[in-house]
């Protein structure tokens, strides 16, 4: 840090640098000059780190040509935390205290659906978190969401399946079929985003747990804390994993080096997964998973300690890591994220849009090739902390720490 205002003046005549290789890039991967603006960001870094390549932080900002409207549609919810869109159009909603809402497109709100969550522990940042419809959930009615469970040993990330009832009012059958061990105390970096896969199965998103202890074993693959697991429907590991046959290492772990992943999705066009996590004080980061890979927390980060201090040794790389594809100095603090697989507004198509909480915006992000050429900031007026986002038939859903229902769609 004693060298910040040396290395500063670098940092943003490489940022120039970067605006200046994405205009003479190929066609495929940049923008028309046209639509192109000034980066979106233009605080204080927290660091004088520098990007490991051009376009990796503070790129070119865009701006929606095509005319929308903001609505709020419902207001009151008790600390929303997903919002996932149903087959036919409504939405379903999970409040932190382990109630769920059904909300209609244009916002008409349910009643509470209650239902037996064992030992559910809503405390610090704990609660009922994310949640996802299973394949066949015309027929089954069955979903699946992620809690935190208060246990003798601690608090610990749950998944568990339920099947909502025939008049929408309760939960039932509720069984836990994963717990990302080892317990911990601290109520806190549980992840909680999980999503199914083409085939059935589902990815899951755990943070480290925060406390320096569990920390570390992000990058230890004897446990569950700061990774990306695949599971079956049942909790086993998906068969074929890049670990499947290490000794000594859980099955079902598909990354790890994660801090506290809370966003997740499919590239609608390519089925690639990608997850947004939270740094610490700068470094959050968008990261494109591949499997058997390491994404480096908390050896390697764009971030430092809430302190100021460096984190481990102060290196933004190393060979034996994965880069994220983008990182924020200043922070987002993502929350939820969604790809838009529409074609209403078009130039939306296939771009990412994540849920900020203490920037209080919807991060726009316009993707080519697996980079990121723009970048754009929605609800910046609303001074509200965004959760989570969903689209759905266009529309994009958003919910708020506040209790909003906000509904963003072509006018």
């Amino acid at each position: 840090m004693k060298n910040l205002k040396f290395y500063l003046p670098l940092f943003f005549a490489l940022l120039l640098l970067s605006c200046k290789t994405n205009g003479s890039s190929s066609k495929s991967e940049t923008l028309p000059v046209s639509e192109k603006y000034p980066p979106v960001e233009t605080g204080q870094p927290n660091t004088a780190y520098l990007p490991a390549f051009a376009g990796q932080t503070r790129i070119a900002g865009v701006k929606t040509a095509t005319p929308y409207e903001v609505k709020i549609i419902a207001e009151g919810l008790a600390r929303p935390w997903s919002v996932v869109p149903m087959p036919d159009g409504r939405l379903l909603i999970t409040e932190k205290g382990g109630t769920l809402r059904i909300a209609t497109a244009d916002g008409t709100l349910s009643a509470a659906i209650t239902g037996t969550l064992p030992n559910l522990n809503s405390g610090g940042q704990g609660g009922l978190q994310g949640l996802t419809l299973a394949p066949d959930f015309e027929t089954s009615r069955t979903l699946y969401f992620m809690f935190s469970e208060k246990g003798e040993q601690g608090n610990v990330a749950a998944v568990a399946k339920a099947n909502l009832s025939a008049g929408e009012t309760r939960l039932e059958n509720v069984q836990v079929i994963y717990r990302a061990l080892p317990y911990w105390e601290k109520e806190m970096h549980y992840g909680g985003r999980l999503i199914f896969d083409r085939k059935g199965n589902l990815f899951v998103a755990t943070g480290e747990r925060s406390v320096l202890p569990a920390r570390y074993k992000a990058q230890s693959l004897d446990n569950a804390l700061g990774k990306i697991l695949h599971i079956t429907t049942d909790g086993k590991p998906v068969a074929g994993g890049p670990f499947a046959n290490t000794p000594g290492v859980l099955a079902e772990i598909y990354s790890y080096g994660h801090r506290n992943p809370l966003g997740i999705d499919f590239h609608p066009a390519t089925g690639e997964l990608w997850v947004v996590e939270m740094g610490p004080r700068g470094g959050d980061e968008l990261n494109l998973i591949q499997p058997g890979k390491n994404y480096g927390w908390p050896t390697v980060t764009y971030g430092i300690e809430y302190n100021g201090n460096t984190i481990g040794e102060g290196i933004t790389a190393s060979e034996d890591t994965e880069q994220p594809v983008y990182y924020w100095d200043p922070v987002i603090s993502p929350g939820g994220m969604t790809f838009y697989d529409s074609n209403i507004i078009p130039e939306w198509k296939n771009n990412l849009f994540i849920a900020g909480l203490s920037s209080k915006h919807i991060i726009r992000l316009v993707i080519r090739e697996n980079k990121i050429v723009g970048e754009e900031r929605l609800l910046e007026d609303q001074g509200q902390r965004i959760r989570d986002v969903a689209e759905s038939n266009g529309a994009l859903f958003a919910v708020t720490d506040e209790g909003r229902l906000y509904r963003i769609r072509k006018k």
